[in-house]
This record gives C-alpha cells, structure tokens and sequence, in this order.
C-alpha cells in the first residue's frame, strides 16, 4: 500500500492509473511487434528465394545508361549529378539545377540485331526535392515467326511467315530529395517492368530501389540498393500461340504461368575530385556491386555473396570537355591447358558540354584485352551516344 500513496482512497486512484499506463505500455508493445515481424519479413524474403530464383533475372536493367557511364565501366553510384541519377542512384537528381532535364540514349548490340533506348525527364518540385520519370526499351525487333510456314497438310507458304518482337520495358519514377544534415542527399525509384515475347508471353512486374549520397568536401559516396525488397515478374503464357511451337510426338510439356524473382543487389561507390593543374580536373571512382544469388564468374566470388568492383575516371577542362576510361568485368579465366588468367574489359569515351546541351560518346565492349590478350577473343565494339539537355530559368 506504501508504493500507492499511504491510505485507501489514494491507492484506489493510482492504481487504475497504473493500470491504464500499464495497458498502454502493452499496446505499443504490441504494435511495435507487429511492425518489426513485418520489416523482418521484408528483409528475409529476398534470401529465402534465393533457392528458388533464377541467378540472372531483368538483366537488361544491368547494361547501364548514358554515355558518361558506359565510359567509365558504370563507375556512378557516386557522382551521379543529372537526370540519369534516376538509373543509377535517385539520390544523385537533388544536383540538378535547371527547371527541366532531358536526356535519352541509343545503343546496338550483337551488330544491330539487339536495340537499347533510353530516355528520362526530371525536373525540381522544390528547393530540397526533385522528380523524374525514365524509360528504357531493350529489344529484338523483325523476329521470323515460321511455326505457321507448314500447314496441316504439309505444304510450304512463305506468306505464312510473319514477325514478332522480344522486348523488355522498365518504367521508373524517382524521388530524391536533400537532407537537413548538409552533405546528405536520399532518393528511390518505384519501377514497373513489362515484359513481352510476341504473342507467346508477357509478364509484369514490380520493384523499388533506394540510394544515398554523401558529399564532404571533394569526397562523394553512394549506395545504391537495386530491388530491395525483391522485383517480381509474373509470367503469364499463350498456351494456344506457344503450342505452335511444340511437337506432339515429344514429351515437350507447354509452360505454365510462373513468377519469376530478382534479388537484392548492393552498390557502393567513392569518388575524389581533384585539381590536376589550372582548370583541369580529375574524378576517378571505384564501385562494388555486392550481389546475392550465389557465386558469379566475378573478381570476389562466395556463396551466396560475390563481389565484382570496377574503377572510372573522369578527366575535365573547365567544365566544357571530358576524357573518360574505366575497368571493369574482370574475371578469372581458365584456358583449354588448365592455366588461370585475368580478364578485364576497358571502356572509354569523351563528352562536350555546350551551354544547355552535353553530349557523350562511350566506346565500350571492347573485349580480348586482359593477360591472355588473343586476337581470337577480340569481339565487336559498341558505339554508344547520348544526350542531356538542360532547359534553365532564362530560356525561352
């Protein structure tokens, strides 16, 4: 009774208030609980499907965008600073300083046969925030359809052949905005992902990412980490056009509806901007791509965690002309006489900025270079250009 006050009527009182704390104290409890079991789902479903997703899932969104990228072997995470951050780290948007920004790219891979576009437009709400919205297209278009070249009857009709495209699509709309801790910038990406082969398949999916960055002084760092809590596809087939494509004598089984899952992946980079002489700048960066689905062909390689860094930089001349080279790909290869060696692939590229307009040129996929260099191994280049227009307050 000594503990509630020292007589009846005071005890009385002060119990039902302890009461009442005490029921308050377990509802937030509970409500708490609540939360955390759901986070800790979030956070272990991507390793719980790691036995049961594909290693390789969505790479097209792998390849990289712009040419400014592409010549520093996608060395950005870091110092990302235009409308492209939507790509590779929303953070990075918070840098831009016109009231709109366009930019958009066009690749070929495998000698033409493969098209990659790219375009994004961002623009500031505020003085602390900015949005974006980017589309990227990677496909093979002008596909011979021949399952309908042969009729019931065995007769050949070439009027029967038509065409079709396998084509990914990815939407991203990004946030990003500044920090009240100087320095500190943060952003994400809501993405969809549509994916169409023909009139045999398609699937949609969904996915979010989530990057920082952090400035101090001529330090930048950045983390970017792609499909946090899992993308998922759901693969829905044409089971009337795909049967054309089987035959019945075979014990070939027609494929069902299925969900296809891309795990997490981490991307960390630091960058430092130096003064060479006068007006000439240099800003190498080196990025680690931390993934999770097992072991990869990369240089740091475990189960389930691999490591695969690469190294850009970034020469300038006030701020008008550009020289960029990077390193990455690198890989342990083991030649027909057992022998282990190293293999890198290298990139480069220049960029010219003209008032509101930049334009970049990447060479990349330079392959065959490395300690087995081969003429053998030598493999075709792409030429990757891309443009960035900043539209300011005083333009018309």
């Amino acid at each position: 009774m000594d503990k509630y006050g020292g007589n009846e009527a005071t005890f009385i009182i002060n119990l039902r208030f302890d009461y009442l704390n005490r029921t308050q104290l377990t509802m937030t409890l509970n409500i708490n609980i609540k939360y955390l079991r759901f986070a800790l789902l979030l956070l272990l479903l991507p390793f719980y499907s790691i036995s049961q997703t594909p290693k390789y899932s969505n790479e097209f969104l792998s390849i990289g965008v712009g040419a400014r990228a592409l010549g520093m072997s996608n060395c950005q995470v870091a110092i990302t600073n235009d409308a492209t951050s939507g790509f590779w780290n929303p953070a990075g948007l918070t840098a831009i300083q016109s009231n709109v920004e366009v930019a958009a790219m066009h690749s070929e891979y495998f000698a033409g046969i493969g098209k990659y576009d790219y375009g994004c437009i961002a623009a500031p709400v505020d003085k602390t925030s900015v949005i974006a919205f980017s589309l990227i297209r990677f496909a093979v278009d002008d596909i011979p359809d021949t399952t309908l070249l042969i009729d019931a009857d065995g007769n050949v009709n070439y009027d029967r052949i038509s065409s079709f495209s396998a084509a990914d699509y990815a939407f991203l709309f990004s946030y990003a905005r500044k920090s009240k801790y100087p320095g500190l910038t943060y952003g994400g990406n809501v993405k969809v992902i549509y994916r169409n082969v023909g009139s045999f398949a398609n699937a949609w999916g969904f996915g979010l990412d989530a990057g920082i960055q952090y400035q101090h002084g001529n330090w930048k760092f950045g983390v970017m980490a792609k499909d946090i809590t899992s993308t998922f596809n759901a693969w829905s087939f044409n089971n009337d056009a795909v049967q054309r494509i089987y035959n019945a004598d075979t014990a070939n089984a027609l494929p069902s509806n299925s969900l296809e899952i891309t795990l997490p992946k981490l991307l960390f980079g630091a960058s430092y901007k130096t003064v060479i002489y006068g007006k000439f700048t240099a800003m190498p960066e080196l990025d680690l791509d931390m993934t999770f689905d097992g072991q990869r062909n990369v240089l740091i390689t475990n189960d389930p965690v691999s490591i695969d860094p690469h190294l850009g930089v970034e020469f300038g001349y006030n701020n008008f002309i550009f020289l960029r080279a990077g390193v990455g790909s690198i890989q342990r290869v083991k030649d027909f006489n057992g022998i282990n060696t190293m293999n890198f692939q290298p990139s480069m590229g220049i960029g010219i900025k003209l008032k509101n307009l930049t334009i970049d040129y990447a060479l990349t996929n330079i392959n065959g270079l490395g300690s087995n260099n081969n003429a053998s191994d030598a493999g075709l280049y792409s030429n990757v250009f891309s443009l960035k227009l900043d539209i300011y307050k005083h333009a018309k």
